[in-house]
């Protein structure tokens, strides 16, 4: 777990931090941008499901995420990064800077079309 001055160090100045707890920060980066930052788990999965449906829904087209500062994804949090693609004609978010360790999760757990999720 990151601890709150790990978080603070993350992230740009000029970016909006849309949410944040004991364990990550998500930040605005543009109109269709987000970056995380630090860990997603059962514990916040579903506030990041909100969180993406609510850029989406201001976006209203497709959003990149930028998941290179990512420390840890269990299954619930890469089902919510994943869910959005499982149908390709109706993917709306977009992963990009995806660690080494996620691309494995992803091929491990053989959610196809894994380069769908990949810009």
């Amino acid at each position: 777990m990151m601890d709150n001055q790990q978080l603070e160090r993350q992230g740009s100045a000029a970016a909006d931090v849309i949410y944040h707890d004991a364990q990550l920060r998500v930040v605005r980066t543009g109109a269709r941008a987000v970056a995380m930052y630090g860990e997603i788990d059962i514990s916040n999965s579903q506030a990041v499901a909100d969180v993406l449906a609510l850029v989406h829904a201001d976006a209203g087209d497709v959003i990149v995420a930028d998941v290179g500062g990512l420390a840890f994804v269990d299954v619930s949090g890469m089902r919510i990064l994943a869910l959005p693609h499982l149908e390709v004609t109706a993917r709306w978010l977009w992963l990009c800077n995806v660690p080494h360790n996620l691309r494995r999760l992803l091929t491990i757990l053989d959610w196809d079309p894994v380069s769908a999720l990949l810009r």
